[in-house]
């Protein structure tokens, strides 16, 4: 596969936006998320973005169809699949590894046909991690921060430019459209992949214990009476699950416009009392049930699922952004990780 050199990303970027959509890591009012790229300047600086990629694959809001009512007669017009090509670029290791775990309910049967029209028109651009951060423990789940998974190209930052390296063969298309791109300097790739993985190794959450949840029985793990006490303090805001580039609960809902009757899905939470309810009320009565919930998921019932694929990623972002420290690293450690 194809490696170039990058020197001059907005150009870079400029040239691919001739034929797709392109979508990187910019900061509007203080905040660095992906939005659509208008030649301002990249935040290539910013570890880890506000929300994931996730969004441009599986968004927040999405509308599903709509309904238009003449008399007696209902008309149902399902929304249109995207239909045009988008690139992405800046894409964590942590984040792009988070693909695989939605790819796997998404795209099983029966498919969503709004999320594979995405992941069929989408073109992402992986980012190696120089510096990750403390609330980083990708390594945990066996993720190589220098080596995004899941991408159609690689970029290296380095003292010369953005090194690209394609991964398949839309990659391939995208490094041969750019005319900025030149021969690359891997030598310099890897002294910056060095640097990386040495800062890796003295992160304090490197050496997370996994084991526990890989060789206890389900059961068991479910009734331990220390769930009582790790989600005491929870707030049931929902951060945590709206942060994470993995979790793909949503809801569908209908809205009355004027004309007709608008169908769409939005993410839910499974941390809220509303969570599944039904016309009998919710099988999750309590807070403790549904902190309990929220992390069986991820560290058990979807593993035991998907052979062994954890539905974490190690990202950091709950660690960073639960007000009450009650994130999936201190479920860990209590549950019979060694890092007490």
């Amino acid at each position: 596969m194809k490696t170039a050199i990058v020197k001059d990303l907005k150009a870079f970027l400029n040239a691919l936006s001739g034929e797709y959509t392109v979508y990187a890591p910019t900061e509007k009012a203080g905040v660095t998320d992906y939005h659509k790229w208008n030649g301002e300047d990249v935040d290539v600086a910013t570890l880890k973005t506000a929300k994931s990629a996730k969004n441009l694959f599986f968004p927040q809001v999405e509308n599903l169809m709509h309904f238009v009512t003449d008399g007696k007669s209902i008309e149902v017009k399902q929304n249109e699949l995207l239909d045009e090509k988008f690139v992405v670029f800046g894409v964590r290791a942590c984040d792009a590894k988070a693909f695989e775990v939605l790819d796997r309910v998404f795209l099983a049967d029966p498919v969503d046909a709004f999320y594979k029209a995405r992941r069929d028109h989408g073109v992402v651009i992986g980012y190696a991690c120089n510096e990750p951060e403390e609330s980083c423990f990708c390594a945990t789940f066996g993720i190589d921060a220098t080596a995004p998974e899941n991408v159609d190209v690689i970029a290296y930052n380095t003292e010369d430019g953005f090194v690209m390296k394609a991964v398949t063969e839309k990659g391939e298309a995208i490094i041969a459209s750019a005319d900025t791109a030149t021969e690359a300097n891997l030598a310099d790739v890897q002294q910056k992949v060095d640097e990386s993985k040495a800062i890796t190794a003295k992160l304090p959450f490197n050496d997370l214990d996994l084991s526990y949840f890989k060789e206890t029985d389900e059961k068991e793990i479910f009734f331990d009476k220390r769930w009582n006490e790790i989600y005491q303090g929870c707030l049931a805001c929902g951060t945590c699950t709206f942060v994470c580039p993995t979790c793909q609960c949503f809801d569908v809902r209908d809205f009355k416009a004027n004309d007709k009757v608008i169908r769409y899905r939005c993410w839910d939470s499974c941390m809220y009392s509303d969570f599944t309810q039904m016309a009998h009320g919710n099988n999750r009565t309590n807070q403790m049930q549904r902190f309990r919930q929220r992390f069986m998921h991820k560290l058990v019932y979807y593993p035991a699922n998907n052979d062994g694929l954890f539905s974490c990623v190690g990202c950091g972002r709950c660690v960073e952004k639960c007000p009450q420290k009650l994130n999936i690293v201190k479920v860990i450690k209590k549950m019979g990780g060694k890092n007490e």
